[in-house]
């Protein structure tokens, strides 16, 4: 079991993938990481030896920020919209969509489940 930057990566993915599952790498950055450690992509997780572990862990702590690092700076950046009262930040603040995309339908992620507003009563025709 690799355990690299407080999370357990899994065993039976190919080395490319399981790096991925620490937040703040993707797909070219595993790329690059395994380049620079000279270890092949499609060395499984569990094939790695405890070495390599290391060389990746030591890539990935000195040149990388992952984990709480990256999430904190993704809050704060949030958090400056948000105080700036610019249109992002109040789309962030009312729980809206932030880039742009329709709201009459779709945005469920964003609105959460619906609200159901009753409809208007039918005026009753007098004689």
């Amino acid at each position: 079991m690799a355990r690299i930057a407080g999370i357990d990566l899994p065993k039976n993915k190919r080395s490319e993938i399981g790096l991925t599952y620490i937040y703040g790498i993707g797909r070219s950055t595993a790329h690059k990481i395994l380049n620079q450690a000279g270890i092949s992509y499609d060395k499984r997780i569990s094939e790695l030896s405890d070495d390599e572990v290391a060389k990746i862990r030591s890539i990935i702590t000195s040149d990388l920020k992952v984990e709480g690092s990256t999430r904190t700076e993704t809050q704060m950046n949030i958090k400056r919209l948000m105080d700036i009262n610019c249109y992002r930040g109040l789309r962030h603040r009312k729980g809206l969509p932030v880039r742009g995309q329709r709201t009459r339908t779709n945005s469920r992620t964003r609105k959460g489940k619906r609200k159901t507003v009753a409809g208007k009563k039918k005026a009753i025709a007098k004689k």
